[in-house]
């Protein structure tokens, strides 16, 4: 659910996320731009820094098995899949 196509894929993520994150705290005298960036850090790291590590081992592992992560967004378009596989 995290995991990303590859792990250079989720280290840049990870790294703009935290990034915004960080700007945001330097910028928290300017409520905009903190708040705008405090958005792009949650979208970036997919809501949390403990949601990004997750998905970190997650594709880790996924690449070490030789496959893209199981819930990877192979063909360019993402959709849900249920527990029955629809």
């Amino acid at each position: 659910m995290f995991a990303s196509r590859s792990v250079l894929e989720h280290i840049v993520r990870g790294a703009v996320g935290l990034g915004a994150m960080i700007g945001a705290v330097a910028f928290a005298s300017a409520v905009w731009p903190a708040l705008l960036l405090l958005a792009v850090g949650l979208i970036a790291l997919r809501g949390c820094p403990m949601c990004w590590t997750v998905g970190l081992v997650e594709t880790v592992v996924a690449r070490a098995r030789g496959r893209a992560a199981p819930d990877a967004c192979a063909d360019g378009s993402c959709r849900f899949v249920t527990a029955t596989g629809r």
